[in-house]
């Protein structure tokens, strides 16, 4: 008998208006599923997955079913906007207190201790003092941390287009400042933002390329201030040139992805052809290879991105809210939802963005 459970047996979904009115549930929840499915593959290879937890496609949520430092970091930035919103509008200046003081807040938790990053590790201890945040910013870093936690920004009701893309290269900021982290993080909520509103798959990468090259040289100075003259020589002569550097590795890697579905090959590893993720706009394309590889089979999405050879959690947990944003929270198993770590939480959010 195959070792998935009943509540976990893969079955294709279709979108149904029930489920777009619950985008943010099913993205918080998938994200976390994304997370903890590929917590205990990071950092192995592909023949090391498959010896230790069997065929990938029926791998099985771990118990207890922990998540990493992606989804704590995703819920502190979805803490921040609540707590900004509740007393007006998003704007710059009190987002960027909200969210330092949450990520410091997660910085001295106990509960950090899931692997984080060296960049964000770096970045939030600097932020606990009375710099500019400008000044903790790490402007040579383009890891994944910027956009693993960026998906409530995708699904944060009200907010123009300005806003959204603003405060999601702000909130990178705070940590990774690197032209490319800011772009894939603006990127990645607005794909977020694309399948929570109704975009189908077909489409997607299209509709992210066209955003990219409309944006390519847009910097949100109200949003990131100055911080693009603490890049020094290596930012471009303008602010302009400081963003395209980002946004055309984000183009660059999106091409990686067209070419990859043009022939696609699910049982190969994904990080073959959009790279491992370890780096902001490989860690959106290969989470969206996933996801587009099985884009009415969530469950196998999820798995094929916890099966790679690269950062797992981080690729899964994005493929995660990609699914769940378009096809909302019944897709996800009762019996894997109910036992996620901060399973109230991510509930609560995603009910308050959801109404």
């Amino acid at each position: 008998m195959s070792p998935v459970s009943r509540t976990s047996r893969v079955s294709p979904v279709s979108r149904t208006s029930s489920a777009a009115g619950q985008a943010a549930t099913g993205a918080l929840i998938g994200l976390a599923l994304g997370d903890a499915l590929g917590y205990p593959t990071e950092f192995d290879g592909i023949p090391s997955i498959l010896a230790t937890h069997g065929p990938w496609r029926e791998m099985a949520l771990p118990r207890p079913a922990f998540v990493t430092d992606d989804t704590q970091m995703t819920l502190a930035l979805g803490r921040a906007l609540r707590t900004v919103m509740d007393r007006g509008i998003l704007e710059p200046v009190s987002m960027a207190a909200a969210v330092r003081q949450e990520f410091v807040a997660w910085y001295h938790s106990p509960d950090n201790n899931r692997a984080p990053g060296n960049t964000c590790l770096t970045a939030c201890g600097l932020l606990d003092s009375d710099r500019p945040w400008q000044q903790a910013s790490r402007l040579g870093s383009k890891g994944c941390g910027a956009n693993m936690r960026v998906a409530p920004l995708g699904l944060v009701p009200g907010l123009s287009t300005e806003q959204r893309a603003g405060a999601a290269q702000l909130q990178s900021a705070l940590t990774h400042g690197h032209p490319t982290a800011l772009a894939a993080s603006d990127l990645t909520a607005h794909a977020v933002f694309l399948l929570a509103h109704g975009a189908e798959p077909t489409g997607l990468v299209g509709q992210l390329r066209s955003y990219a090259i409309e944006n390519r040289t847009r910097y949100h100075e109200r949003w990131l201030g100055d911080l693009w003259t603490y890049a020094g020589d290596a930012g471009g002569a303008t602010p302009a040139h400081f963003m395209a550097r980002g946004w055309d590795d984000c183009l660059a890697v999106l091409d990686r992805l067209v070419a990859a579905l043009r022939a696609p090959s699910p049982e190969t590893d994904p990080c073959l052809a959009t790279g491992e993720g370890w780096i902001a706009e490989e860690a959106l394309a290969t989470a969206l290879h996933c996801f587009l590889l099985f884009p009415d089979e969530p469950l196998l999405a999820l798995r094929r991105a916890a099966c790679t050879s690269g950062d797992s959690d981080s690729i899964a947990c994005l493929a995660g809210a990609f699914a769940g944003a378009r096809l909302g929270p019944g897709v996800w198993p009762r019996e894997w939802a109910e036992r996620i770590e901060y399973h109230g939480e991510l509930l609560a959010l995603g009910a308050l963005w959801d109404a």
